[in-house]
C-alpha cells in the first residue's frame, strides 16, 4: 500500500474537539437538572458570518484572489442571492431541533468517516508520569487506575458529577453519559454508536481486559452493586496473566482497518454463536483495559512511547492488544509507560481528561485493601476465526504497519515557562500559544496557512465543537515582523498583543455560537438536502484553501501532567495538541513522513524557540 493515507472526505471541517474550561459543582446542581438551562444552537446572522468569512480568509490570498473571492461572497450574500434563501430555510430547521447541527456533525465528522478510526480519528493520550515496570508494576497500577475509573463513573450513576461550567454559564454535560458502555459498531457507508446509559434496567456491570490479544469479561461490581476495591481488581488481573502464555490471533486489529473493509468482515465473524458472544460483550463493556506486552522503543524522552497510546505499536507489537471501536480504551504498559485512546464519535476530549485526571489522583491516594468477598473470577472470550477472516487480519496488519510507517509523533515538553508567564503579561494562554504556534509555523515555510484550532460550543444544547480559525491579518503581520531588524522591539510586542487579542476576540464568537465553519456547513448541507445545486462560494478556490488545515490545533488542559496527539487533517499538515500547566507545557505534534514539506520534530524546535523569543520580547519591552 502507499505510505501516503487516503485523505478524508472534505467538508470543510475537522473532527477534532477539546478545549479549556472550568469544573465545579454549585449547589450539587445534577448534570440533568442544567440540561435545560444550557441554549439552543443560534443561527448566526447571515452578514455578520459572510464579513468574518472574508476576514479569515484575507491573510491566504492575493489582492487579486481576495477580490475574486469577495465579489463570490458578496453575491451568496445579496438579498437576491441563495445565501438568504439557505439561511431561512437553516433557521426553520433549528425550531424544530435541541441543536440543529448535532445530527448532522455526527453523521459527517464520524459515522460516515471511511477511514479508519485508528490514527485518523482517534485520539491518543500518554501520562507523562512513568510508574513501576515490570508484570507487579503494571497489575498493581492497572487494578488502583481501574478503581479510579469505577469511582468517576459513580458519580454520572449517581448524577453527582460536578457541572462544568465557562465562567458563570453551565455547559451541556450529555457528553459524560455517552462515554461507558459505548462502542462503534461497523456499517457499510455509514457506522452505529451503542451506548448503555447508567439508568438502563440491563445497564453492563462489567469490563473487557486484553492480553496477548485474549480477551476477557471482566464483571468489576459484587452481587450487592459494590465496585471491586484496588486488590479485589489485582487478584483477578493476576488470574488473568496465569491463564495466557502464548499470543492469539489478533482479532482486536480488524477494528484498524478502513470503515467499509470492517463492515465486511464483521458479519463475517459474527456468523459464529461464539463470536458473536464474545463481540457482544466487548461492545456492551464499560471500557476495555489493554495490558501490553513488554516495549521498549529506541530514543530518548516520551516520543517513542507516544505511538503505543495512539495505535499499538504495529502488529508485532501491542496493535492487536486493542479494540479500537471502544470509546473507552485504557493502555497500562509493561514498561512504566501508560494512557489511553478514546473512539470520538460520543464525545470530546475534556470528558476523557475529567475521567483520567480523576483516576490519575485515585491512584495517588489509594491504600491497600484487602478483598471484602471473593470476585467474580474473569471469563474468556473466545473468538473462532476461520480462513475468510484470519485473511482479513493479514491485510489490516499489513495496511496498520504501513500507516503507522508512515506517522511521525513528537513530544515536546517545554518547561521554560507554563501559562503562568502569559497570565502575568495579562494575556490568554491559549491565544499566546496559538500565535506562538503560527510564528513557529511561519519560520519554517515562510507563508501563514489555514489554521483550526478547536473551540468548544456546550453551552449550547448537545453542542459539539466550532472552528476558531487561528490564522489572522494580525497574526499574519506579527509573524513577518518578528525577525525583521527593522522592525522595533515595541512595534513587535504591540503586533504580538494585537494578534492574542485578535484571536480572542474569534474565539469568543466561536464559543458563543457566531463562528464561521458550522454555520457555513448548515447552509451547505441545506442546500444538499432540498436538492439545490452547491452555490459558487463552495466552488472557489479560496474556501477550499482556506478549509486545508495545515494546522490542526487543540488545547487539552489537565490537572495531571498528561499530552493528547492525533494526525494532521491534510497530507501536508501538522497536528498539534497540548496541555498547558502551571509551569510548563506539554505539546504532541505530528505530521506525515511521506510529506517532505512537513516534519513534526522541526516544528517541535520552531514552537520551542517562538515560544521563548515572545517572551523575551514581552519581558523586555513596555507597551508603546
Amino acid at each position: 500500500m502507499e505510505s501516503m493515507p487516503i485523505r478524508r472526505p472534505f467538508f470543510g471541517l475537522s473532527r477534532r474537539g477539546c478545549f479549556r474550561l472550568n469544573s465545579h459543582c454549585p449547589g450539587r446542581k445534577r448534570a440533568s437538572e442544567l440540561y435545560s438551562i444550557v441554549f439552543r444552537l443560534p443561527v448566526p446572522p447571515l452578514e455578520q458570518t459572510l464579513e468574518k468569512y472574508l476576514k479569515t480568509i484575507r491573510p491566504l490570498l492575493t489582492e487579486s484572489e481576495f477580490e475574486k473571492s469577495k465579489k463570490v461572497v458578496e453575491q451568496f450574500g445579496a438579498s437576491n442571492g441563495i445565501g438568504p434563501v439557505l439561511e431561512q430555510h437553516l433557521v426553520e430547521r433549528s425550531k424544530k431541533h435541541d441543536n440543529w447541527l448535532a445530527e448532522w456533525w455526527l453523521r459527517l465528522a464520524y459515522l460516515e468517516y471511511r477511514l479508519p478510526v485508528t490514527i485518523h480519528s482517534s485520539p491518543g493520550l500518554l501520562f507523562a508520569q512513568k510508574v513501576q515496570e515490570g508484570v507487579d508494576g503494571q497489575v498493581r497500577f492497572a487494578s488502583k487506575f481501574i478503581a479510579g475509573v469505577l469511582d468517576y463513573k459513580s458519580m454520572i450513576d449517581n448524577q453527582t458529577l460536578p457541572v462544568d461550567r465557562l465562567g458563570d454559564q453551565p455547559l451541556c454535560m450529555a457528553q459524560y453519559y455517552k462515554l461507558f458502555g459505548a462502542c462503534r459498531i461497523p456499517k457499510p457507508q455509514r457506522d452505529g454508536v451503542i451506548c448503555y446509559a447508567p439508568d438502563q434496567p440491563d445497564r453492563p456491570d462489567h469490563i473487557v481486559v486484553v492480553y496477548k490479544n485474549h480477551f476477557f469479561k471482566l464483571r468489576v461490581y459484587d452481587e450487592e452493586e459494590r465496585s471491586l476495591n484496588p486488590s479485589q481488581i489485582e487478584e483477578q488481573l493476576r488470574a488473568i496473566l496465569g491463564r495466557v502464555e502464548t499470543r492469539a490471533p489478533p482479532v482486536g486489529i480488524l477494528t484498524s482497518e478502513q470503515r467499509d473493509e470492517w463492515a465486511q468482515v464483521y458479519p463475517l465473524l459474527r456468523q459464529d454463536p461464539a463470536n458473536a458472544s464474545s463481540l457482544d460483550e466487548i461492545e456492551r463493556s464499560l471500557f476495555v483495559v489493554c495490558l501490553d506486552d513488554e516495549y521498549r522503543p529506541q530514543g530518548e524522552g516520551l516520543s517513542p512511547y507516544a505511538g503505543q497510546m495512539l495505535h499499538g505499536a504495529g502488529s508485532g507489537f501491542n496493535s492487536g492488544n486493542r479494540w479500537f471501536d471502544k470509546t473507552l480504551q485504557f493502555i497500562i504498559g509493561r514498561n512504566g509507560f501508560n494512557g489511553l485512546i478514546y473512539e470520538h464519535a460520543p464525545a470530546e476530549g475534556p470528558p476523557v481528561v475529567a475521567v483520567t485526571d480523576h483516576a490519575l489522583e485515585y491512584c495517588a491516594k489509594a491504600a491497600a485493601a484487602a478483598p471484602t468477598a471473593t470476585a467474580e473470577s474473569p471469563t474468556p472470550l473466545s473468538f473462532h476465526l476461520g480462513p475468510p477472516v484470519l485473511d482479513a487480519i493479514e491485510r489490516a496488519k499489513k495496511k496498520l504497519d504501513g500507516l503507522i510507517g508512515d506517522l511521525q509523533v513528537e513530544v515536546l515538553v517545554f518547561d521554560s515557562f507554563g501559562k503562568n508567564f502569559p497570565k502575568s503579561q495579562r494575556l490568554p494562554p491559549d491565544a499566546f500559544i496559538q500565535v506562538a504556534l503560527q510564528l513557529a509555523y511561519f519560520r519554517l515555510h515562510g507563508e501563514p496557512c489555514a489554521s483550526y484550532e478547536s473551540g468548544s460550543i456546550r453551552r449550547f444544547q448537545l453542542g459539539r465543537t466550532e472552528t476558531i480559525r487561528s490564522c489572522s491579518m494580525e497574526s499574519d503581520v506579527f509573524a513577518r515582523s518578528f525577525d525583521d531588524s527593522s522592525c522595533s522591539a515595541s512595534e513587535k510586542r504591540n503586533r504580538l498583543i494585537a494578534a492574542v487579542q485578535a484571536h480572542r476576540r474569534y474565539t469568543d464568537d466561536a464559543v458563543n455560537g457566531r463562528g464561521v465553519d458550522r454555520h457555513l456547513l448548515g447552509l451547505k448541507m441545506i442546500a444538499a438536502e432540498r436538492g439545490i445545486p452547491l452555490p459558487e462560494l463552495y466552488k472557489d478556490p479560496a474556501y477550499g484553501r482556506s478549509c486545508h488545515w495545515r494546522l490542526l490545533s487543540s488545547q487539552v488542559p489537565a490537572k495531571q501532567e498528561l499530552v493528547m496527539y492525533y494526525d494532521p487533517s491534510v497530507p501536508d499538515g501538522y497536528g498539534v495538541c497540548y496541555n498547558p500547566l502551571e509551569r510548563k507545557m506539554l505539546f504532541g505534534i505530528s505530521a506525515w513522513r511521506s510529506c517532505q514539506r512537513t516534519d513534526a520534530s522541526r516544528l517541535s524546535d520552531s514552537l520551542r524557540r517562538s515560544l521563548n523569543d515572545m517572551s523575551t520580547l514581552l519581558a523586555s519591552t513596555v507597551t508603546v
